[in-house]
């Protein structure tokens, strides 16, 4: 399981200095891992510098087999941008991660991208 902080993520507005990239399997033992690393972004000068209310982008695209781990990751990450003031935006959501966000109600939680590779089919 990698995690990072990344400037220049594709599709990531400028404005924003934060972003997050989670990838590999995800155990439990790193979610307070995880946690750590976004307060320390919210707590550098260019995480206060967000407006309130700003996303902070998480791409999760790297993700191998989504379970309930990623969930109380994502669950737990989007506490803390909430703490903080601002929303959680995922990026690059597996089809299956959404899913799962979708059964457990976290998708009205955070903000899921709806951009190509995280566009949801139409069921028509």
């Amino acid at each position: 399981m990698n995690f990072a902080r990344r400037s220049g993520l594709p599709g990531v507005d400028t404005e924003n200095p934060i972003a997050l990239t989670v990838t590999g399997q995800v155990s439990r033992a790193v979610v307070p891992d995880l946690c750590v690393e976004l307060e320390r972004a919210l707590a550098d000068p260019r995480g206060a510098a967000l407006a309130p209310g700003a996303a902070v982008d998480c791409d999760v695209g790297g993700v191998i087999r989504p379970d309930l781990t990623v969930v109380e990751a994502v669950a737990r990450l989007a506490l803390v941008a909430r703490r903080s003031g601002h929303t959680l935006r995922l990026r690059r959501v597996p089809p299956e991660l959404r899913s799962l966000l979708d059964l457990v109600g976290l998708a009205d939680v955070v903000t899921l991208e709806e951009g190509p590779e995280g566009r949801v089919p139409d069921p028509r």
